[in-house]
């Protein structure tokens, strides 16, 4: 049976994409035979942006990137300004940024597989994913009185300390988390329907996505065993005990269950850094002689400039975001602002392995495996 070659445009739309995205099919009947991606219907100039903004106030802008897991890229780029001007950050400050990026790598995984069973026509478990993730957000309610877009970290530390009723609420929080993984775990994994869906289905080769750069847990469900937290250790992860999570099975259901994995391994660090927070300041402070304004000397008053002047120079930094490697190249010519800012973000690179991946396949198979590489388009369109 001979049949006629057609092109599809599926979006651009919201709807099952996760932001504004477009594919560009060329169908043989119901067989994907390519895969065009066009990005950019977002528009969002963000690193331009920051060449306007003090290095303080780029901050914000960061949230908006990934806003599934905004700690981790107010992480990323405070880093990088810390690396760049020589910033010595207080401990209880390291242990505070690494407690609220692991939350947030819990949160961004339950948005994961809340979405990705809801693609597949699955509406329970998104309902489930909202009910934890719920309980998170309320933490960072405590924290810093935002639940989504943040901007609580700072350049040398973090805005606010813990409040005082935040560690029990954050234990009950993993106790529970215990729980309810387990449940995910007999409610999805073994389901018969969603094993059709994801095994053997979005393949692709350690080989392959270490070519298109793929990072993260798209990565390692390859059965690459790279994640930035143990092959370039930053903050106190090198004081921690943890693994990284890999599946060999190069399929969508092996970056499922990398996810999962996850979620166990992230609930393992915040036990850790609750039973050893240290106690110190949670900013970084600069000493001055006198005051610049009243010209008195200070006695013990210490604090740390709003806006500052790093030194000439340039410098990268990444960390392990809950999408992959997330790197900040920032570029100081000696002023108040950046020269120049570059963001190496996940998503971007993920999504442009999907191509490779759905050669051969049909459309419900093309949502599965997008689901799986979790994007988030403003991640993309920076």
């Amino acid at each position: 049976m001979e049949t006629d070659e057609l092109l599809i445009n599926m979006g651009p739309v919201h709807p099952s994409t996760h932001g504004v995205l477009r594919f560009k099919l060329r169908m043989d009947g119901e067989i994907i035979k390519e895969c065009t991606v066009v990005m950019g219907y977002l528009h969002r100039g963000t690193e331009k942006l920051a060449e306007m903004k003090t290095y303080l106030q780029f901050i914000p802008y960061t949230d908006r990137l990934d806003y599934i897991s905004a700690m981790p890229n107010n992480y990323a780029y405070v880093k990088a300004v810390e690396e760049l001007a020589g910033i010595e950050v207080p401990l209880r400050a390291e242990y505070i940024r690494v407690l609220t990026v692991e939350l947030n790598r819990i949160v961004n995984h339950l948005v994961f597989m809340g979405s990705l069973l809801l693609d597949l026509g699955a509406s329970t478990a998104i309902m489930y994913g909202f009910r934890e993730r719920e309980k998170a957000l309320q933490l960072y309610e405590m924290l810093c009185g935002a639940r989504m877009t943040f901007s609580y970290f700072r350049i040398g530390g973090v805005r606010d300390d813990l409040p005082d009723d935040f560690m029990p609420k954050l234990n009950e929080f993993i106790k529970d988390m215990e729980k309810r993984i387990e449940d995910y775990k007999e409610l999805i994994n073994g389901n018969e329907i969603f094993m059709m869906r994801m095994k053997n289905i979005g393949v692709i080769s350690a080989e392959e996505a270490i070519n298109y750069g793929m990072t993260g847990p798209s990565l390692r469900g390859s059965g690459v065993n790279y994640d930035i937290r143990k092959i370039e250790p930053y903050s106190i992860y090198p004081d921690l005990d943890f693994k990284a999570c890999v599946h060999q099975e190069c399929d969508s259901y092996a970056r499922y269950m990398v996810r999962i994995d996850e979620m166990e391994e992230s609930l393992h660090i915040l036990r850790q850094i609750a039973d050893t927070m240290p106690k110190s300041d949670v900013i970084a402070t600069q000493k001055y002689g006198v005051a610049p304004v009243t010209g008195m000397p200070y006695t013990a008053q210490t604090y740390f400039p709003r806006i500052f002047t790093p030194p000439v120079g340039e410098a990268y930094s990444r960390i392990e975001a809950p999408k992959g490697e997330l790197g900040f190249y920032v570029v100081s010519d000696g002023t108040t602002k950046p020269y120049r800012v570059k963001i190496r973000s996940p998503s971007f690179c993920n999504l442009t392995a999907i191509p490779k991946m759905v050669v051969g396949l049909k459309i419900p198979d093309l949502i599965a495996a997008f689901g799986t590489i979790d994007v988030v388009l403003g991640d993309v369109d920076r």
